[in-house]
């Protein structure tokens, strides 16, 4: 794996993450091997939807857990009662 696509892949782990000290570690590299504003902006975006993916899924179980039937508006912009965008 290039290095370019290794910084990209660890800014979008870091914003998933809610690890600001590594997504500014990896920010700090970013211009060094070439990434682009624009590139940078895509992954934040798509790792925000993994993150709010995530989430959805666990307030399901919970509900699941207490009894409860909830739908949810999904990361993919769908509702559905299952919290997955496939």
């Amino acid at each position: 794996m290039d290095e370019k696509t290794r910084v990209l892949i660890s800014l979008g782990a870091a914003t998933a993450a809610n690890c600001v000290p590594c997504f500014e570690h990896y920010f700090g590299k970013a211009n060094t091997v070439g990434l682009t504003t624009e590139e940078i902006q895509e992954a934040v975006e798509l790792a925000s939807q993994v993150k709010k993916g995530a989430h959805m899924a666990m307030r399901s179980r919970v509900s699941d857990i207490m009894g409860r039937k909830n739908k949810y508006e999904l990361s993919c912009s769908r509702q559905s009662e299952n919290p997955c965008c496939s």
